[in-house]
Formats: structure tokens, C-alpha cells, sequence
């Protein structure tokens, strides 16, 4: 199986301080590595096995194919104004090659054994959701700053990896748009999947793949956890300590 590759590199609305840092008004265009961040996950999908194309999502996307090597396999496309409106139009585009692979521009620190290592253990889901676990993070960047989410059995980031395998997700994206803007609260997302799931959550009674299972039966679908053994999977540059981290790792340094 093949994935279409989608590479969210959109900017949310208003000014982004954090690419102003950077001499720039657009997340993805931030050097990481003395390259704008978007290159680097872009690179990571063409070289995976795994990935039959690569679609780009911007509000401004000539402006980020202007900093990408120019490749057949790769196209641009105009983003919505959030993530879960552009998923849905995904999802209403009779031009969109099932299933999806969907990653992050800030991703900067993706590479190709990642991806190969999500899709092997994303198939059959519906849903996929790749995430790092804390103790393995942790292990190797005691200092490193994620969102956790605790369940039984351990605590969890994501990897902003994602698979979605059919015009069936939808409705979990409909679901996604209520709570889009709440994405770093942990467990209003879980809360999505009903009450006793998020009490269940809160009292760590339920594992992640508990959690998982609960969450697909509500929406209908096969909804997966993807751990990741590689903690860099875990780690996106969306702040000034993100950044100095990933330069330090792709220094050597870290």
C-alpha cells in the first residue's frame, strides 16, 4: 500500500511571533538545519518506499514551492483557513488518492525510517495516530518541553503523524473541528470520545489503546495508536525552545 502524502504548511490567523523571530511571517519558511523547515519532512516522504505523492497545503503555496526542489511527485495546494475545514475539503475532493498520510511542516526532524516504521503499523486502521512515549522521550532529552497526555500504562506526545483511510474519517474530522482549537488540551480532545472515557482518562483507569478502542466505536471507525521508538518523532519546532533543541540534535550537540 501507498500513501498520498499531505504536508500541512499553512500559518494560523494573525501575526506568528514565533516565525517573526526568524525574519519571516510563515512557520514553515524558519531555517532549521540553514534550510526552511518545510524541506526537511518533504524530503523524508519522497524518500520512503511508502509514499506514492506529496501534496503540499499553504495559504501561500508559491511561496513555499519556491523553497522546495522541484520533483513530479510533488504538488501544492491552497489550504483553508484551519486544519480540520482543509481535511474536510480533502475529504469532498473527488481528485484526493486514498489513504492519506498527513504530517506537519515543523516536522523538521522526520526522516524516512519514521515514516516507514507509522505505515507498517498504521495498517488496518481507519484512524492512525502516531505518538512517542514519555519515558522514551524523556530518556534522551530529559529537559525537552511536550504536551503529555497520561493514560494507564504510561504518558504520551504526539508525532504529528497521521493516517486517515478513507472518505469515512469525516465524521472524526467534524469531531476534530469542535475542539481544533483546543488541540494542546489534552483532555478535552480525549473528551470527544464521551464522559466516562475522559473520567476514565483523568483517573488513568484506561490505557491509550483503551482510549483508542472507545474513541472508534463512537465515531464508527478503526482508530489506532502508533508508538514510535524514535524520540525525535516526538519533537516539532513550533517555539523558540523547538527550534534551539532541533538545532542542537542536527548538530550534534543535544
Amino acid at each position: 500500500m501507498k500513501y498520498t502524502a499531505i504536508v500541512l504548511a499553512g500559518s494560523r490567523p494573525g501575526r506568528d511571533a514565533f516565525a517573526e523571530q526568524f525574519g519571516t511571517d510563515m512557520k514553515a519558511l524558519v531555517a532549521v538545519g540553514h534550510e526552511p523547515m518545510v524541506r526537511r519532512p518533504v524530503r523524508a516522504l519522497l524518500a520512503s518506499r511508502k509514499i506514492d505523492t506529496v501534496v503540499i497545503l499553504s495559504q501561500a503555496p508559491e511561496r513555499i514551492a519556491a523553497v522546495i526542489a522541484e520533483d513530479a511527485r510533488v504538488r501544492y495546494q491552497e489550504s483553508d483557513g484551519t486544519i480540520a475545514e482543509t481535511m474536510l475539503g480533502l475529504c469532498n475532493d473527488p481528485r484526493t488518492q486514498w489513504p492519506l498520510l498527513v504530517t506537519t511542516a515543523d516536522h523538521a526532524l522526520l526522516d524516512t525510517q519514521m515514516v516507514d516504521e507509522f505505515c507498517a503499523n498504521a495498517l488496518g486502521a481507519d484512524i492512525a495516530i502516531g505518538v512517542v512515549e514519555r519515558d522514551v522521550l524523556m530518556r534522551r532529552f530529559p529537559k525537552a518541553q511536550r504536551t503529555w497526555l497520561r493514560f494507564r500504562g504510561g504518558a504520551y506526545t504526539g508525532a504529528n503523524l497521521f493516517v486517515l483511510g478513507s472518505p469515512k474519517v469525516e465524521s472524526a474530522i467534524q469531531l476534530w473541528r469542535s475542539v481544533e482549537q483546543d488541540r494542546k488540551k489534552g483532555l478535552r480532545v480525549v473528551a470527544i470520545a464521551g464522559p466516562l472515557v475522559l473520567i476514565g482518562t483523568f483517573l488513568r483507569l484506561l490505557s491509550i489503546d483503551g482510549v483508542m478502542k472507545r474513541l472508534g466505536q463512537r465515531l464508527g471507525l478503526r482508530v489506532k495508536a502508533v508508538r514510535l521508538s524514535n524520540p525525535l518523532a516526538g519533537i516539532d519546532v513550533d517555539k523558540p525552545a523547538d527550534h534551539t533543541l532541533a538545532e542542537a540534535i542536527l548538530a550534534g550537540t543535544a
